[in-house]
């Protein structure tokens, strides 16, 4: 019982290094990711066990404690586990849920949420528009467009992220979470990993700008334009003005308008060639919401033909499986050393093991 509150404890106050080389803590969270009442009634149906608990939560403890002195507890958990996850895979109907994500031709949330909708709605409509009428039409226009660019931006993502975990789950090193759980999605050669899919942040590349002594990016298109005589809209927010600088360059053939291209494709083959600075970043630049020190495998994404289309490669199944399988091939848990890393986050340090997996075109 104490080493289940031991775990419970660890697991809740992000001191994850212990599930990766200890049974007792693995056994523990493989249990968590069953702790469902259809796959813990399922697997105790698999395993003969008898449980005198009533509640899902006393269920799991009793559990715990049943298995943890077993020689063939995880043997036992592991085959449950992969038994289930074959049935999940076959009702997943993976080309169809391609199709549906190619029918999404432009990548907008319709605003600056940062992962929060309701604030943003609050801040910049509620508080701040004291007419009921401008409020309404407002409604029709602006907020629908918000809302709905939220909607299928969120939308697009969880489809695509649930496509680029069945590639990892479909290997045979990888042993899946079939029940979701913050902080794992899958073991890997039994190292509990949580998947992480993102591009090149545009916070990180204005540090590394910063580090070579480069003024910011939208200052040095704003320089170009002044240059070029291209007019802008000034009122918008530092993305956007971003993209039509960008594209008026383009358009017009500058020479300038490869520049700044030129600058984030240094920026990301030094991220291929060092990626612990930009893990440690992305660990360290979190949000506090959804602040975690798990073991973390970075899918990072860039388009280099076109940056702001990189959100497309997470649909390209055929592009994406190479580099995924190729990774876990060659995952060796004997040389997981090399995956350490240290960071800082609200003054506080943590440890964690962590890598990146590039898909760059």
């Amino acid at each position: 019982m104490n080493k289940f509150k031991h775990w419970l404890k660890c697991y809740e106050t992000d001191d994850l290094l212990p599930f990766t080389d200890n049974a007792d803590a693995l056994l523990w969270l493989k249990l968590k990711s069953i702790a469902r009442r259809e796959y813990l009634n399922g697997f105790l149906l698999h395993s003969g066990i008898k449980l005198k608990s009533g509640t899902l939560k006393e269920q799991w403890r009793e559990l715990f404690v049943s298995l943890h002195q077993r020689h063939d507890a995880h043997s036992l958990l592991d085959a449950f586990i992969r038994d289930q996850d074959r049935r999940i895979a076959l009702a997943l109907p993976v080309q169809q849920l391609v199709s549906e994500l190619y029918k999404m031709r432009s990548f907008d949330w319709g605003g600056n949420y940062q992962n929060n909708l309701d604030r943003f709605l609050v801040d910049r409509y509620i508080k701040n528009i004291p007419s009921f009428d401008i409020l309404s039409s407002k409604i029709k226009t602006e907020i629908a467009a918000s809302v709905s660019g939220y909607v299928l931006c969120s939308w697009y993502n969880h489809w695509s992220s649930i496509l680029i975990e069945h590639l990892f789950k479909q290997h045979p090193k990888v042993l899946p979470t079939i029940g979701m759980i913050k902080k794992v999605d899958f073991f890997i050669d039994q190292i509990p990993f949580d998947l992480k899919v993102t591009y090149l942040p545009q916070g990180y590349i204005a540090e590394q700008r910063k580090a070579m002594g480069l003024k910011p990016e939208l200052t040095e298109l704003k320089e170009y334009a002044r240059t070029e005589n291209i007019s802008f809209d000034k009122t918008v927010d530092d993305a956007t003005q971003t993209y039509e600088i960008t594209q008026k360059l383009l358009d017009m053939g500058s020479p300038n308008a490869d520049q700044v291209q030129r600058i984030r494709t240094r920026i990301l083959k030094d991220a291929i060639k060092s990626p612990k600075l930009l893990a440690r970043w992305l660990y360290e630049n979190q949000g506090e919401r959804r602040f975690d020190a798990s073991n973390r495998v970075f899918l990072v994404m860039v388009d280099t033909t076109d940056w702001d289309a990189s959100w497309k490669l997470k649909r390209n199944l055929d592009a994406l499986k190479p580099s995924i399988e190729g990774w876990i091939n060659s995952f060796d848990r004997k040389k997981l050393e090399r995956l350490k890393l240290e960071f800082i986050f609200a003054g506080k340090s943590y440890r964690c093991f962590s890598d990146v997996i590039f898909i760059v075109r």
